[in-house]
């Protein structure tokens, strides 16, 4: 993969990781693939990638964990992606829609444009 796109996968895997595992209590490579909608195969191959940068470990049982590296950027990707999500329903957009909307957009947004629009919504 490359730049961006590698950097847009990293950052859905680690979101995907931590809300599975807020919603389940853990989170295995086969969570991962259906949450995902994609393939055991590569899931395998990017968690593979994830424990080489450090930011995935894995138990004894095979459950996926998230180094503090991992869940500072998962933490930081996720709070975006509510975020932008309640701006966009707050404006009308559908929350289905809004949600898919604000997953293309949580990876691409500026540091200051994001902390702009999350004081604007705080302050709603």
């Amino acid at each position: 993969m490359s730049g961006r796109k590698s950097e847009k996968t990293t950052e859905d895997y680690l979101e995907a990781i931590l809300i599975i595992r807020e919603e389940k209590g853990y989170a295995r490579a086969v969570d991962l693939a259906h949450f995902l909608k994609i393939t055991p195969p590569s899931v395998s191959y990017t968690t593979k990638r994830l424990k080489e940068q450090g930011l995935v470990t894995s138990d004894d049982a095979g459950m996926l964990l998230l180094t503090d590296n991992g869940m500072k950027i998962a933490e930081k990707i996720y709070e975006r992606h509510v975020v932008l999500t309640k701006m966009l329903t707050g404006i009308g957009v559908s929350q289905k829609t809004a949600s898919q909307d604000a997953c293309r957009m949580e990876h691409d947004i500026s540091d200051e444009t994001f902390r702009c629009i999350r004081s604007h919504i705080g302050n709603l």
